[in-house]
């Protein structure tokens, strides 16, 4: 069997309602009032392990308690704030976000997901997800945890990416959409994961990949991420050790190669480089700073 029928979303829709009060996690972001909040932790949790989350999304939105705020800071003061998130240019993203916020609409989040597309930094994935969780509207939220969750336990074969979008607006249903959506969310991060926990899964009795059997559809579904590459080593690891160095003062470039013992200077050079064409890093004179600083 290849498609789902609609007694199929029924019966998995009344499942995830039923265990959805046990699948909820501690996040100071869920069901939190306020837009900007909403925002901030979609953007921070874009190639971000949720646990690294927690911190630096609750000590950037008391620093930065509005798009305004946050948008008549220096990037310098953002990136600081950014550190343990790594994708450094989610940060300037975000910041370009804040002063369209600011100069565009009224220092107001938009609620439309047309509009909240257009801020830099987001794409269809966050323009959902703070269309539902911060102004409720009725549209479904697909990640690689949502993915997951419907290729094994509705489809039982690999979705493309359309697929999978239209198939999560249909489950949808009538009722509440955040916290189906959220619950979805939850269910995929727990127990829906890359190596699933079928044994303990609350949905487990009414998912077809586990009563019809097969390969696991998931891994060559669309919106199921591959394994990141390296860090160890990697140029990744270098930006974030530069943007460490600069946190504390601008430096010359002769003391922050120095600070980077184990690096060879030329392939710091160039990364350096690259973080200055990304508008993360200026010089100055003779030494190099965060921008805006």
């Amino acid at each position: 069997m290849t498609t789902s029928g609609s007694n199929d979303y029924a019966t998995f829709r009344r499942a995830l309602r039923r265990c959805a009060p046990s699948l909820v996690r501690p996040l100071p972001w869920i069901e939190h009032p306020d837009p900007w909040a909403v925002l901030v932790s979609e953007v921070m949790l874009q190639q971000t392990q949720v646990s690294r989350v927690v911190g630096p999304w609750s000590r950037f939105v008391e620093a930065f308690a509005t798009p305004t705020a946050c948008a008549n800071a220096p990037l310098s003061s953002v990136l600081r704030l950014w550190a343990g998130l790594g994708y450094h240019r989610r940060a300037k993203a975000l910041h370009d976000a804040a002063r369209m916020i600011r100069d565009e609409f009224a220092g107001v989040v938009p609620r439309e997901t047309s509009q909240l597309r257009r801020l830099p930094g987001v794409g269809e994935y966050t323009a959902n997800a703070v269309a539902s969780f911060a102004f409720k509207e009725r549209v479904a939220v697909v990640d690689t945890n949502v993915a997951r969750v419907l290729a094994r336990a509705l489809a039982n074969r690999p979705l493309s990416a359309p697929e999978a979008r239209a198939m999560s607006q249909r489950l949808l249903g009538r009722g509440e959409s955040a916290s189906f959506n959220q619950a979805m969310l939850d269910l995929g991060a727990q127990f829906c994961r890359s190596v699933p926990l079928c044994a303990s899964c609350p949905v487990a009795r009414v998912c077809r990949w586990r009563l019809e059997g097969g390969a696991d559809p998931a891994p060559r579904s669309a919106g199921v991420s591959r394994p990141q590459s390296r860090f160890e080593g990697s140029d990744r690891q270098v930006r974030g050790r530069i943007l460490a160095q600069l946190r504390g003062s601008s430096l010359s470039t002769a003391a922050l190669l120095a600070r980077l013992d184990g690096a060879e200077p030329a392939r710091c050079r160039l990364v350096l480089d690259g973080l200055i064409r990304d508008g993360l890093v200026e010089r100055r004179g003779r030494g190099v700073q965060l921008a805006g600083s």
